[in-house]
């Protein structure tokens, strides 16, 4: 079956699109906080250079949901993929100017990055529908995800090697042409077709409402969601590790490494692991189990003061997040209306951004009052007791079988058609 997907060409090339992009995405993020550190020197310009990035990830993106339901979902991914190259290639050429002029033209570079990919999401995730059959979600899925996954973790890796031996602006100009082949692989190798319909000319704003209602009254989608808000928000261990390798573990900057890398090393190991052994008639239940066991994870991680035991437990709750992550992924793809697909995605990049961003700058503050180990304690805690109020208040979600699950209606947005899913 995986050799029968990889041989439709409109999915291949959607494949290695998507994963380039992935690659560049991550790998232009870490320089653009590389350079500002470099430049300044001062952790406070690294937190002004996430909140601008943050922004377009929990405002712009929703509108940019609406346009991915009413136009050519590929033409937005050609057109935001020509502008991120534009964007890359710009920063090559300033990267040699003075200091004082090259810290602002970053900022500028992170916020339309930000914003332009606030467009390109929803549209991809509506393209990837438009490219992966139906009856081939749970192999396609993923074979996504878990491409996806490793161009996550080596586009930093490889941004910065590039870097040390080439220098910036070789290594925004490498980006820029990357950014040049998905323009070129989308465009040569998917079929570009309408929009699908829509059942009223509403203003932008209530069409944005009718899709944040759809997953409000969605236990299956909403409910995927909230395990996910909640879980990073609480229990995201990501932005404390410098913490525990300097203070609590004491490994240094060495033993900081290998921390970051072991939750990135299970999240990739469940995304390969997803393509033969994806949990689809208890998927439901997997979810929660799997939610669960990666906040105690957390709370094993928050208690260790062993090197080894810390990072078996960050390693396993990456194994948890990587596998979530792709039930969740299959999740909004069976359950999302076509006509309502972008708007969807868009609501679900609003939980991932504001978990992310939101959640460390909840953890710092946490942890500057009770300290880390305790803050990472009380997220798992606060995590297990969101499993269980998930699990009681949306019993569709926890009963879900991704092989059995209604097809969405596309028209009559509201509580009658979330009922249908």
């Amino acid at each position: 079956m995986i050799v029968q997907l990889l041989r439709n060409g409109e999915f291949r090339s959607f494949l290695i699109a998507n994963t380039i992009f992935r690659l560049c995405a991550s790998g232009i993020t870490v320089l653009l906080g590389f350079q500002v550190y470099d430049l300044t020197r001062d952790p406070m310009a690294l937190g002004l250079l996430g909140l601008i990035e943050a922004v377009p990830g929990v405002t712009l993106v929703l509108y940019g949901g609406d346009v991915a339901d009413r136009h050519s979902r590929r033409t937005i991914v050609l057109v935001t993929m020509a502008l991120l190259a534009c964007v890359a290639a710009s920063l090559a050429v300033i990267s040699n100017a003075g200091n004082g002029s090259v810290l602002f033209v970053l900022y500028g570079a992170a916020f339309l990055s930000a914003s332009i990919r606030a467009f390109e999401s929803p549209a991809a995730v509506g393209l990837e529908a438009q490219v992966l059959p139906l009856h081939q979600v749970m192999i396609g899925v993923p074979i996504l995800a878990s491409w996806g996954r490793a161009a996550d973790v080596i586009g930093p890796v490889a941004a910065g090697f590039t870097w040390a031996v080439l220098g910036a602006t070789a290594t925004y100009g490498v980006i820029a042409g990357l950014f040049a082949v998905t323009f070129l692989s989308v465009a040569f190798g998917v079929t570009d077709r309408p929009p699908p319909a829509q059942s009223s000319d509403a203003s932008a704003w209530t069409r944005i409402k009718e899709g944040v209602r759809y997953v409000l009254h969605s236990q299956i989608l909403f409910g995927s969601m909230a395990l996910d808000l909640f879980a990073v928000f609480f229990a995201g261990a990501t932005a404390l590790l410098p913490i525990f390798a300097m203070d609590i573990l004491q490994v240094g900057p060495a033993g900081f490494g290998l921390l970051r890398s072991a939750s990135a090393a299970g999240a990739l190991t469940a995304a390969v692991a997803a393509t033969r052994f994806l949990p689809v008639r208890h998927a439901g239940q997997v979810l929660h189990a799997i939610i669960a066991l990666f906040g105690l994870c957390i709370i094993v991680f928050g208690l260790s003061r062993d090197f080894y035991l810390s990072l078996a437990a960050l390693f396993l709750a990456g194994l948890c997040d990587g596998m979530s992550m792709v039930i969740r992924h299959a999740i909004l793809r069976l359950a999302s209306p076509e006509a309502l697909r972008g708007r969807i995605a868009a609501v679900k990049s609003v939980f991932v951004g504001s978990s992310n961003e939101l959640g460390a700058f909840q953890s710092g503050m946490t942890a500057s009052l009770i300290g880390a180990s305790a803050t990472l304690c009380a997220g798992g805690f606060i995590t297990l007791l969101v499993v269980a109020i998930v699990a009681w208040r949306a019993p569709q979600l926890r009963r879900l079988n991704l092989e059995t699950i209604p097809r969405p209606v596309s028209v009559g947005i509201g509580k009658q058609a979330a009922q249908a899913t």
